[in-house]
């Protein structure tokens, strides 16, 4: 019989040994000397280039299914992006008018893809396989748990904020009419809290138990496709009453004309910049790219860039100019009256259940990262392969989402917090922490990457601090 192995001398502490193993040698003292990769990132026999491979996840690997392409990461992360924050933007533009609104819009784009190809270079250097390890490698244990309570605190906050949406959009509120409502009145079948329990239950729970975020492509590109039918469907009727004369003219900046008006740009600013903030999930799906590498993400984030500054900015400008002054914090609660437009309820009903589509399909993407961040922290990775404590797990989360959207009375009180702390920090503070602590370890920093870094870190603290003052001055002069 054909064998793969042959004898070696007696005196060799090893009987057997691979013909066909080129990793392996055999001494003069009759020891095998083994080129294979140790564990301390050292490689023998001329093999240290392989140490240059960008790898973040460079422990078991899965080859049971392929990697994401680059359309199916573009999806994910633009999913992770273009949530429930752009229902809110067109409020943010209201305060600070299309010109300022505009260009904070683009500038916070381009400082957020800075930053997350920051976080993914220094991610390969560490060879890190998520956000916290990376923070873990730069700025040590402490930070790490940190870091991990702001995913968990923004990801269940911005959960929360979709259940709202949806029992808004569908059941109503006291000063906007239901879905639900208008189709079939009044009933027990339009009950908030009982509808948002249904959906979760029927729709949200089976995405979320799956276990990899590449399972979640198709539901991505789909989540995606539906927030540009709100996006078209505003631009178009916006640009017809703009054709016909029939918009108030919308302000440019901001106004200071009082005290309250002053105290709005002061809160708004964080939402701008909690409006791209996707960077617990960078690590996830550059995990699962196909052919992964540094410069193929940052493709990815520079496609997902441009992509969401355009849906951004045609969804902030259209739904001020649609409402004006009457903009409301969920500008999707503005689609239940008269578009001065034809077939205008129709064109309501597109919006409204698209979206609520839309964040439907949302939803698992984020929770995948708050999942993983849970394990992360309080149990182990193993936790994730099992089916039986990972469901249960799932299951939990779900339910104190659901009781905190009971709660909580609206989403601009939501975003206003997450969007002054916990976004401020993971979109720009950890990042630029990250590069200045490893340019000090050898991981140099060109000039300019080092002064944008200092400029991220001072401006997301500077916005930070304002953001909570002014969150806290509103809430006292409420009280």
């Amino acid at each position: 019989m054909n064998s793969n192995y042959a004898a070696v001398p007696v005196n060799s502490s090893i009987e057997l040994q691979n013909q066909n193993n080129a990793n392996s040698a055999e001494t003069p003292n009759g020891k095998v000397q083994s080129t294979e990769f140790t564990g301390g990132g050292e490689y023998t026999d001329g093999f240290d280039e392989i140490d240059e491979l960008p790898l973040i996840n460079d422990g078991d690997v899965e080859h049971e299914t392929p990697g994401s392409g680059v359309p199916g990461a573009v999806f994910n992360l633009a999913t992770t992006v273009i949530g429930a924050g752009i229902m809110a933007l067109p409020a943010a533009m209201k305060v600070l008018g299309i010109g300022l609104g505009f260009a904070l819009i683009i500038l916070m784009g381009i400082l957020s893809e800075i930053s997350i190809e920051i976080l993914v270079r220094f991610a390969v250097h560490c060879k890190s396989t998520s956000y916290g390890e990376v923070v873990e490698s730069a700025l040590g244990r402490t930070m790490r748990v940190i870091s991990e309570i702001c995913i968990i605190i923004n990801n269940a906050g911005v959960l929360v904020v979709y259940l709202i949406i949806i029992g808004d959009v569908m059941s109503g509120s006291d000063a906007h009419i239901g879905v639900f409502d208008q189709l079939f009145g009044h009933g027990s079948w339009d009950h908030r809290s009982m509808l948002i329990l249904v959906v979760l239950i029927a729709f949200l729970a089976p995405l979320c138990a799956l276990k990899k975020i590449d399972s979640l492509s198709l539901t991505s590109a789909a989540s995606v496709a539906l927030a540009l039918v709100f996006v078209v469907v505003s631009c178009v009727v916006a640009s017809i009453k703009l054709a016909e004369g029939t918009i108030e003219k919308p302000r440019v900046g901001p106004d200071f004309g009082s005290k309250a008006a002053i105290l709005d740009l002061l809160v708004v600013i964080p939402i701008m910049t909690n409006a791209y903030v996707c960077h617990f999930n960078v690590q996830p799906i550059y995990n699962e790219l196909e052919g992964r590498s540094p410069e193929k993400m940052n493709r990815v984030g520079r496609t997902t860039t441009v992509l969401c500054i355009a849906v951004y900015a045609a969804t902030a400008i259209s739904g001020y100019l649609l409402f004006g002054d009457n903009t409301e914090s969920d500008v999707l609660t503005n689609f239940d009256r008269n578009l001065g437009a034809h077939f205008s309820m129709v064109l309501n009903y597109i919006v409204r259940v698209g979206y609520v589509l839309h964040l439907i399909l949302v939803f698992p993407v984020i929770h995948f990262s708050l999942r993983q961040t849970v394990v992360a922290l309080v149990f182990t990775k193993s936790v994730l392969d099992d089916r039986k404590k990972s469901l249960p797990l799932t299951v939990v989360l779900l339910g104190v989402i659901y009781l905190a959207s009971t709660v909580i009375p609206n989403i601009w009180v939501a975003f206003k917090f997450t969007g002054a702390t916990t976004g401020l920090s993971l979109g720009f503070i950890f990042p630029a922490l990250i590069a200045l602590r490893l340019d000090k370890q050898g991981k140099s920093l060109t000039r300019g990457e080092r002064s944008l870094s200092w400029f991220m870190l001072v401006l997301a603290v500077v916005v930070s601090i304002i953001g909570v003052a002014g969150n806290i001055y509103s809430i006292k002069n409420k009280s």
